[in-house]
């Protein structure tokens, strides 16, 4: 089994991306490497943390797309960056089964769809987080930024999609599944969500109806369905509340004085256990759902912590099989 990793992508890169592989060979042995980027570099810095890369193969690539760049225009032009040069890798290589990169997310997205394959059967491939809930178990977010447009079936492809991954993956028997819209009747939403709700009904999952935005960290739901643009929002959101109450938090005991800081002392213990759930380093990154080999984009400014919990990620995806079980959902629908 090899992974792929892009040794220049992100804003940590080269250093924390090399530091992030090192760190998950030695949490999993049976993982074989493969980083793309400036062959020189990417051997010095392995020398530098004394690892001597028998389970690391470098692929020599000068360019590096930037976040500044078209994604599409990048992609067409520089053949030898460490982005694409990974894509031809996974395309060239059976063994090469997933890949991983903190750079440009519409790079990522755009290169994927370009230069991968799709499973027979999905029209648009999806980028899928992992978000926590207050059950202590996960949700999937299906789309959150791959599709800002999409169609009423891809929704519904999204569905299935994203039930046979929390079946394989979190393994969860029978998928709770909700359409993202502004309002929980089975009337309310835009064009897009009115027309794909009768498809998810029909399709062959566990759809539940409409539900609001306050409800994706309830617990209640196993899979949110939503557009790219709607996704991302509700995503960012999300991110944007919980490092607001922290802050919340943090400004009252700093000004409540000595009952606040005891109290503090007191439930430290339970602060840290929200914030580790919450952490995207712990987490690793989002999934891109519907292609023949397995793309995980990690967060921009990933340090060695969350590419080395990415890569774990690809291994355990790879080891539930999710791509078969996505592709024999879709056999079954036709």
């Amino acid at each position: 089994m090899k992974i792929v990793i892009d040794g220049f992508g992100g804003d940590n890169s080269p250093e924390e991306i090399v530091k992030g592989c090192i760190l998950s060979l030695e949490k999993d042995k049976d993982i074989n490497l493969v980083i793309t980027g400036n062959e020189v570099k990417l051997k010095n810095l392995l020398t530098e943390y004394g690892y001597d890369g028998d389970k690391i193969e470098i692929v020599d690539a000068k360019e590096i797309i930037t976040n500044e760049e078209s994604p599409t225009e990048a992609i067409r032009t520089k053949k030898n960056s460490s982005l694409v040069v990974a894509f031809d890798y996974l395309n060239k290589n059976e063994d090469a089964k997933g890949f991983v990169s903190a750079g440009s997310t519409g790079a990522v997205l755009t290169g994927s769809v370009l230069m991968l394959r799709r499973i027979r059967g999905i029209n648009r491939p999806a980028l899928c987080p992992l978000l926590p809930t207050k059950t202590g178990k996960n949700v999937l977010l299906i789309d959150c930024g791959a599709n800002s447009d999409p169609k009423p079936l891809n929704l519904q492809q999204f569905g299935i999609m994203g039930t046979a991954f929390m079946k394989a993956v979190e393994g969860v028997a029978n998928p709770r599944v909700g359409l993202l819209s502004n309002g929980t009747e089975d009337k309310k939403g835009n064009a897009l969500t009115k027309e794909a709700f009768p498809l998810l009904k029909e399709a062959n999952i566990n759809f539940l109806g409409n539900i609001e935005a306050r409800e994706i960290l309830s617990g209640d739901l196993d899979v949110v369905v939503s557009d790219g643009f709607s996704g991302n929002i509700a995503l960012k959101g999300c991110e944007g509340t919980a490092l607001t109450m922290f802050s919340l938090i943090k400004d009252g005991i700093m000004k409540g004085g000595l009952r606040a800081k005891l109290g503090y002392m007191l439930l430290k213990p339970v602060f840290k256990g929200i914030k580790n759930s919450m952490d995207y380093n712990n987490k690793g990154g989002a999934v891109l759902l519907g292609l023949e080999k397995l793309v995980v984009k990690s967060h921009g400014s990933s340090k060695a912590t969350s590419i080395c919990s990415s890569i774990l990620q690809v291994k355990q995806l790879i080891d539930s099989n999710v791509v078969d079980k996505i592709k024999g959902e879709f056999i079954s629908v036709k």
